[in-house]
């Protein structure tokens, strides 16, 4: 059965400067932490670094051209921070300016409107050293550099994201360390999870300063989509402490205004908050036009036994939550599927906050792929993934059914445009609907693309 989407939904792609611009060296842009950790030895599984990725930064033409093939609307991508203000305190690097406005003009002329993420991950490092977003003040230079870029990309930007997953830079980089800038403290991790916030808010005002309320704001979330293994007690509460402390530390102050309460309990043996001010959770929640939520795979939790927290956890307060392996075909990123969740997760979502436009602003799977010959192909190649097409067609699907059920989804952005840098995972995952020759930087066809494209013309699956 054919289910159409409703007039006006936006298909997009989505990528990150970091996995994709290379040219670190180029146009003044100084180092971020992840050009530091890559640097250091065994941080990324097979040694490499963003210093190349897919040479986006001199092919944006070309790649865009390849998004007109696709036929989207939008393309979702992040702008790397260090581009922009090379060093500490200014001033701003007008060469780094100009490279996004060339960008976001050639999205335009295209017909593709711009999702301008300003922070995906890239941290200066000149800030990492005086704190990083452990320190308050990471916040308030994060104001300054979303004021910039709002006063030189004006109208030019369709929705201004101000984070893509805090929860990430927050647990990877300073919980587990298996992120940059890879540090293992949960009480600097919780510390992260509130500068963030601060920094969300604050960025939020700023870009609305320069541009009016007319400004599209936005924030992505990657929340845990946490399922109890049976419906007793103790699995319950499994499962609500798991989501207290990946979810609910952004939802609560983002959107309600406030942190729960239970989160200072639950994590008084780490910190004591006290880095939270007066006046910092009105800052916070601040008015947004959709929030952004990425979704790749679920996870099952039930009770664990007292003091048994799982080697390298990377949140706090996971003593009494036990994650199960996953069950079913994993992706190659050891995943599950199991769009059911991603359904019931929007539905939720649009009970929770109904005035809210949902975007999926990321959605995908990493399969080992092969290259075949393809006479047909202006390149004469193609890659056959029969696995991510059928996992992008049952996660779109389990969209569609949202929206059939009063979930208010108005977009759905593909992870990722290219195949691209995985972060600590180096080139060795490959999640694009358009493959890439990092040899040659040659852009291959692969089927999910073709499949992807016919779905965006028929706004329909």
């Amino acid at each position: 059965m054919t289910i159409a989407f409703p007039q006006g939904f936006t298909w997009g792609t989505a990528t990150a400067s970091y996995q994709v611009e290379g040219a670190i060296h180029e146009d003044g842009r100084t180092p971020s932490i992840w050009d530091t950790f890559c640097a250091k030895p065994g941080t990324i599984s097979d040694g490499s670094s963003g210093e190349f990725a897919c040479d986006q930064y001199h092919r944006y033409r070309d790649d865009i051209a390849l998004m007109k093939q696709l036929g989207i609307g939008a393309y979702r991508f992040s702008v790397a921070w260090s581009r922009i203000v090379p060093q500490f305190g200014g001033p701003v690097n007008q060469t780094g300016i100009d490279y996004y406005l060339r960008l976001l003009d050639a999205l335009r002329e295209a017909g593709i409107k711009p999702v301008v993420t300003l922070y995906h991950w890239d941290l200066p490092q000149y800030l990492e050293d005086r704190g990083g977003w452990a320190d308050r003040d990471t916040a308030l230079r994060f104001a300054d550099y979303a004021g910039a870029l709002a006063r030189a990309f004006g109208d030019r930007v369709d929705t201004w994201t101000t984070l893509n997953e805090p929860w990430c830079t927050a647990y990877l980089g300073y919980g587990s360390g298996v992120h940059a800038p890879g540090i293992k403290d949960f009480g600097k991790a919780l510390r992260a999870v509130h500068h963030l916030n601060l920094a969300h808010g604050l960025g939020a005002r700023a870009v609305r300063a320069e541009l009016g309320d007319a400004a599209n704001v936005s924030v992505t979330l990657n929340l845990a989509t946490n399922v109890a293994d049976t419906d007793s007690p103790a699995d319950l509460a499994a499962k609500h402490r798991a989501d207290l402390i990946a979810n609910e530390v952004f939802l609560g102050p983002m959107l309600d205004g406030h942190y729960d309460p239970e989160i200072f309990d639950v994590t008084s043996d780490v910190t004591d908050w006290s880095f939270v001010r007066d006046g910092d959770e009105t800052i916070i929640c601040q008015p947004l036009n959709s929030l952004g939520v990425n979704y790749y795979s679920s996870s099952r939790v039930r009770h664990a036994k007292p003091g048994a927290v799982a080697e390298g956890a990377c949140m706090p307060a996971q003593d009494i939550v036990e994650t199960l392996p996953p069950t079913g075909e994993l992706t190659a990123m050891g995943w599950n599927q199991d769009p059911r969740v991603l359904h019931d997760m929007l539905c939720a979502l649009s009970k929770r906050y109904p005035e809210l436009d949902i975007l999926i602003t990321e959605n995908g799977s990493a399969w080992d792929d092969t290259v075949s010959a393809d006479p047909a192909e202006p390149n004469g190649k193609i890659i056959h993934d029969p696995k991510r097409v059928h996992y992008l067609e049952e996660h779109v699907r389990a969209v569609a059914d949202a929206i059939a059920g009063g979930a208010r989804v108005t977009g759905y952005y593909a992870w990722s445009l290219l195949d691209n840098f995985e972060w600590a995972l180096g080139y060795s995952k490959r999640f694009g609907i358009i493959g890439v020759d990092y040899a040659t930087q040659e852009r291959i066809w692969k089927d999910s693309g073709k499949r992807f494209a016919r779905i965006v013309r028929d706004n329909a699956i």
